[in-house]
């Protein structure tokens, strides 16, 4: 498994450090978009039990034209129409809802599952694209992934070796208070190394608590995930990434990270005028 695991970064990271920072803008969010629907199948795969059943429900197909025209508006820098796009998919939603009741008692649980899934996820991503379209965008990008991972893998690694205090036994056995720890001392370190290349004028104090807020939220992202595959009875969400299971098992804390991020980071800029 380990062997597998880093296997599968060696060939993955350097596509995605090429994307980051040498991919286009237009190339960049159609990516993420790419990786928003596959996630987003993941997902709907989790909470149904079933993958064909779901792909021929409208629903999925709302939850991923949702998907699309929230990447889109990211990209157009338009983040004050996703609350819009939501609103509008709710809608569409509502008369699914209406429309399918007669004849689906679960329609209600589905609908529940498909709004949570686009909040979850493409909505989520989104503010990648946010950042990236921003200010500085592709160090910006390549700054956040690399905290929330490197959190991510040390939490993983602290835990396994050093782990004795369960974290949350009834959702994830195998987290510990000692990974949950060294996942955040991660971020932070890796944070603070990146300030000093990248941004030298970000306050140090401003920086430790960028990054710990978003470690935090990448955990609690992290258990999420863990709710959702303990209730569905599943270890990985799929299985296209060799050692780490599906797309949804490896970006599980960057989707509770990426808002947080991108507010901070405004807030952050704006306030000691570096925008």
């Amino acid at each position: 498994m380990h062997l597998k695991r880093w296997l599968t970064s060696l060939v993955a990271l350097p596509l995605l450090v090429a994307l980051m920072l040498k991919g286009s803008p237009l190339l960049f969010s159609v990516v993420i978009g790419m990786i928003a629907l596959l996630t987003v199948w993941e997902y709907s795969r989790i909470v149904t039990g079933t993958s064909r059943l779901w792909l021929s429900h409208p629903l999925f197909y709302v939850a991923l034209l949702t998907g699309v025209a929230l990447i889109g508006a990211a990209y157009a820098r338009l983040p004050a129409m996703m609350p819009l796009i939501i609103s509008f998919s709710l809608m569409v939603t509502g008369g699914v809802c209406c429309r399918e009741f007669r004849n689906d008692a679960e329609i209600s649980r589905k609908v529940a599952f498909q709004t949570l899934g686009t909040i979850y996820i493409p909505l989520s991503l989104s503010y990648l694209v946010l950042i990236r379209q921003d200010f500085l965008g592709a160090e910006w990008v390549f700054f956040v992934v690399c905290v929330i991972f490197a959190g991510d893998t040390a939490a993983y690694y602290a835990g396994t070796y050093w782990g004795k205090h369960k974290l949350c036994p009834a959702v994830s056995p195998g987290k510990t208070v000692e990974g949950a720890f060294g996942g955040l001392v991660a971020n932070i370190g890796i944070g603070l190394v990146f300030k000093s290349y990248f941004f030298p004028a970000l306050p140090l104090e401003a920086t430790i608590v960028f990054c710990f807020v978003i470690g935090i939220a990448g955990q609690i992202g992290d258990l999420f995930e863990s709710v959702l595959k303990r209730s569905a009875g599943v270890k990985d969400s799929g299985g296209l990434l060799p050692g780490h299971g599906g797309i949804l098992d490896r970006i599980d804390a960057m989707l509770f990270a990426l808002p947080p991020a991108y507010f901070l980071k405004v807030f952050l800029l704006t306030q000691e005028g570096i925008r």
